[in-house]
C-alpha cells in the first residue's frame, strides 16, 4: 500500500466500479421503483438508512455498517434517476 492512496485503492467509486453506458440496468431500476409498490419499498429503505442517525455511543463498526447501507440506497436512487432520464423509459413502459 502506498501513502498516496491512503490504503483505499481497493474501494473504488461508482465511476470505476460501474460499467459505462449500462442504461439497461438504470431503466430496470427506474421501472421497478417507479411503481407505487417500488416507491413504498424505496421509502422504507430510506427511512431505515439515509434518515437514520446514531447516537454518540455508536461503535465504529455500527457507523461503518450504517454508512454501507446508506451508500447502497443512494446508489439505487442514482440508478433510478439515470433510468428516468433515459428517453427509452416511456417506450418500454408497460
Amino acid at each position: 500500500m502506498s501513502e498516496s492512496n491512503g490504503g483505499w485503492a481497493w474501494f473504488g467509486n461508482s465511476e470505476t466500479t460501474q460499467p459505462k453506458g449500462d442504461g439497461g440496468l438504470a431503466l430496470a431500476f427506474a421501472r421497478c421503483f417507479g411503481r407505487p409498490d417500488g416507491e413504498r419499498v424505496l421509502e422504507h429503505l430510506r427511512t431505515m438508512t439515509v434518515e437514520q442517525s446514531m447516537g454518540p455511543a455508536a461503535s465504529d463498526a455500527m457507523l461503518r455498517h450504517l454508512e454501507g447501507q446508506r451508500q447502497l440506497v443512494t446508489h439505487i436512487q442514482g440508478l433510478i434517476e439515470r433510468g428516468r432520464g433515459n428517453p427509452k423509459m416511456e417506450k418500454n413502459d408497460e
